[in-house]
């Protein structure tokens, strides 16, 4: 599985809004940016793609920035990585497609990219936004 540097930022800042949860106020994109390197030119368009998918909303303004538009237990890394390089596509026919064991492998193929898929449709922001959020312990 590939996954692009601009897939991988949209994590990154889905993430960062995740930890801060939908009632919480507006996160500035130099707050993001910062915190995880992202430029924040590149950060500016990755989040108008996020927005235009319906999975962040902006408030403009001195205390604006970005938050999720749902909460992110509903948000699977699925959507994330088709909001930013597309849908997935499905396994092209080579020009070896003539031999008998290609039909096997293409099956063996499909068989791998239908688990790569359910594994990121099942897998939501808000469990990894949990798994990386320290916790607060009281003993």
């Amino acid at each position: 599985m590939k996954v692009s540097a601009k897939a991988e930022y949209a994590c990154l800042a889905m993430l960062a809004l995740a930890r801060r949860g939908v009632e919480s106020p507006p996160v500035p994109i130099r707050e993001i940016s910062g915190a995880y390197g992202i430029p924040e030119r590149y950060l500016v368009q990755i989040l108008l793609q996020l927005k235009g998918a319906g999975l962040v909303a902006s408030t403009r303004g001195a205390s604006g920035g970005y938050q999720l538009a749902r909460a992110a237990m509903s948000i699977s890394l699925g959507e994330i990585l088709t909001a930013i390089d597309g849908p997935d596509e499905s396994p092209r026919e080579g020009a070896s497609s003539k031999r008998p064991s290609t039909p096997v492998l293409a099956s063996v193929w499909e068989s791998v990219r239908q688990a790569e898929k359910a594994v990121l449709d099942r897998t939501m922001i808000g469990e990894l936004a949990a798994r990386t959020a320290p916790h607060d312990w009281t003993i």
